[in-house]
């Protein structure tokens, strides 16, 4: 089994090659790094080149970029400004995408498989407006990506434009077929359940985040601290066309930080639950 790590779990933090070497001896072999500008400055080609060269050092793959989400803000604060791609006031929509193709322009300095992409910010409700920026803004992105050697993994989200099924729809309605899905654990508990849900994407998943909560809130805990029902997500996982990559997207709870000890042991016990279910998954 892959062991993915998502750089969630130290968004508040700028990214450093101390952080990868701490990672890597964790027994971790490829990260997803979060592209919020004060945790990776991936619009900065020095830091994309001393990120090149960590991985490097430290033998890790970066198996994906989280598209940005938020304008630059300092390190704790959230920022008043998303980036939404679904924006219909053009002008934003445009910025929003500049910022989308910065950060895929990593990958012609350290290639990756895939960029996670929100199609909508917060609790954004269903808007036809909505629908045709995003259109708009992935029918152009999609094309950059490829040229990169990327695919853009549509990711679900708590919301309208972001629930599994408006993302199938989205996608049948405007034949943007290289899109593909990420599907979220936690967002999907945070609704009508796991097993559902994977059901209405399984056939275009492509990449996963793992984490858990207790159905009320995004709480991003490790697994098997919160309610989702493992065994059922594994034997949905078990349908999919191609065994999955299990990325653990963790985050700061009340600023404490999951220890990597707790995230090695949190490895070893969901590659043992998936033996016993007799579940395939993405091997390193």
């Amino acid at each position: 089994m892959q062991r993915i790590l998502s750089t969630y779990r130290y968004v508040n933090h700028p990214l450093t090659g101390d952080m990868l070497a701490k990672i890597a001896q964790a027994g971790i072999s490829k990260v997803e790094v979060f592209c919020a500008s004060s945790h990776f400055a991936y619009r900065d080609m020095q830091v994309v080149r001393e990120l090149a060269d960590a991985l490097g050092e430290y033998q890790l793959q970066l198996h994906s970029l989280h598209s940005p989400t938020e304008r630059s803000s300092a390190p704790g604060r959230e920022s008043s400004a998303p980036i939404s791609i679904s924006e219909p006031e053009r002008i934003r929509r445009q910025d929003a995408v500049d910022e989308v193709k910065r950060a895929l322009e990593v990958a012609e300095r350290i290639p990756f498989q895939f960029l996670v992409q929100h199609m909508a910010t917060g609790r954004q409700s269903f808007d036809p407006r909505a629908i045709d920026a995003a259109f708009s803004s992935l029918e152009h992105l999609v094309v950059f990506a490829k040229q990169r050697g990327v695919t853009i993994a549509v990711e679900n989200t708590p919301n309208e434009l972001g629930s599994p099924e408006s993302l199938q729809k989205f996608i049948r309605e405007t034949h943007l077929n290289e899109l593909r899905l990420c599907f979220d654990i936690g967002h999907a508990n945070v609704g009508e359940g796991v097993a559902a849900r994977f059901e209405l994407m399984r056939d275009r998943v492509v990449t996963t985040h793992i984490h858990d909560n207790h159905g009320e809130k995004d709480e991003h805990l490790l697994p098997y601290e919160g309610k989702i029902d493992w065994d059922a997500a594994f034997e949905g996982f078990a349908g999919a066309p191609e065994p999955l990559p299990l990325v653990l997207e963790l985050k700061e709870q009340s600023a404490l930080i999951p220890s990597l000890d707790q995230v090695r042991d949190v490895f070893d016990k969901i590659e043992q639950h998936l033996e016993k279910k007799g579940v395939r998954t993405a091997r390193a």
